[in-house]
């Protein structure tokens, strides 16, 4: 009987939808700042760490809510012939999980290649070093954007903006490295603020303590690179090993129970 009451509600709804009675698309829209206080933080960095730039975190975002809310629907459904308050809270909680899904997933996108996005700040911060030898910290940062990592640009675009806009305080700074959470990135930004404001004659004083840090940072970077490495050796090794000795203690079994039977 719950497959059929299921049918039903999925006919019911994809009629109700087609006939524009129902739209799950404009439902989302008129409660857009509602389900945004659902949004992650460092939602819209995994997407731009996953895809790049070209694909806009908060499309992907309705998507995730609207999956959510069609799951409670179907939900629903299932359990209509007996529907209370612990059915009903299960089917929420079903929703929220598939909500939950696919920042989850995105999640694990980032944290499996979490060194490789991480590596690139210091590599960033390197050729903006050269620039800042011979221009402003502002005008090095709008002229590094071109050739910055894809992930990185538009960050470095709203921090160039939001200094142009007369915001010359440490937020823009501190907004990139909030919007881009990786490694030292917080300290990195704040180095380069007051490497900003510092006179001309310490200038060259301030950009030896910048270079040096960003030196740590890819000793870092290659030291957790080699690690991984090895690790990673470790574990074929220890694999191969555990293969090799089962498939010897197969053979001794194997030959004992010939000589037995013999």
């Amino acid at each position: 009987m719950a497959i059929e009451i299921l049918i039903i509600g999925v006919i019911f709804l994809f009629i109700m939808n087609y006939t524009g009675r129902i739209n799950a698309n404009r439902f989302i829209a008129d409660n857009e700042a509602h389900f945004k206080k659902l949004k992650e933080e460092d939602w819209d960095f995994y997407v731009k760490a996953k895809y790049g730039e070209g694909v806009n975190g908060d499309i992907l975002f309705n998507k995730r809510v609207r999956n959510g809310v069609l799951t409670i629907f179907i939900l629903v459904f299932c359990f209509i012939s007996k529907l209370n308050y612990i059915t009903l809270l299960f089917c929420f909680i079903g929703g929220f999980l598939v909500f939950k899904l696919d920042y989850f997933n995105i999640k694990k996108y980032y944290k499996a290649h979490l060194h490789e996005i991480n590596s690139m700040l210091p590599h960033y911060l390197k050729s903006l070093e050269i620039l800042i030898q011979h221009y402003t910290v502002p005008v090095a940062i709008g002229k590094s954007i071109d050739d910055a990592p894809p992930i990185f640009k538009e960050g470095l675009q709203e921090l160039i903006n939001e200094i142009n806009s007369g915001n010359n305080t440490i937020d823009p700074y501190v907004n990139f490295a909030k919007e881009y959470p990786v490694r030292d990135s917080m300290r990195m930004m704040r180095l380069l603020y007051r490497l900003s404001l510092g006179r001309q004659e310490h200038k060259q004083e301030q950009l030896l303590t910048f270079s040096k840090t960003i030196s740590n940072l890819q000793q870092k970077a290659r030291e957790i690179r080699y690690k991984e490495r090895l690790e990673k050796m470790e574990s074929k090794t220890m694999s191969m090993l555990i293969t090799t000795g089962l498939g010897v203690m197969i053979l001794l079994i194997f030959a004992v129970l010939l000589l037995m039977g013999m």
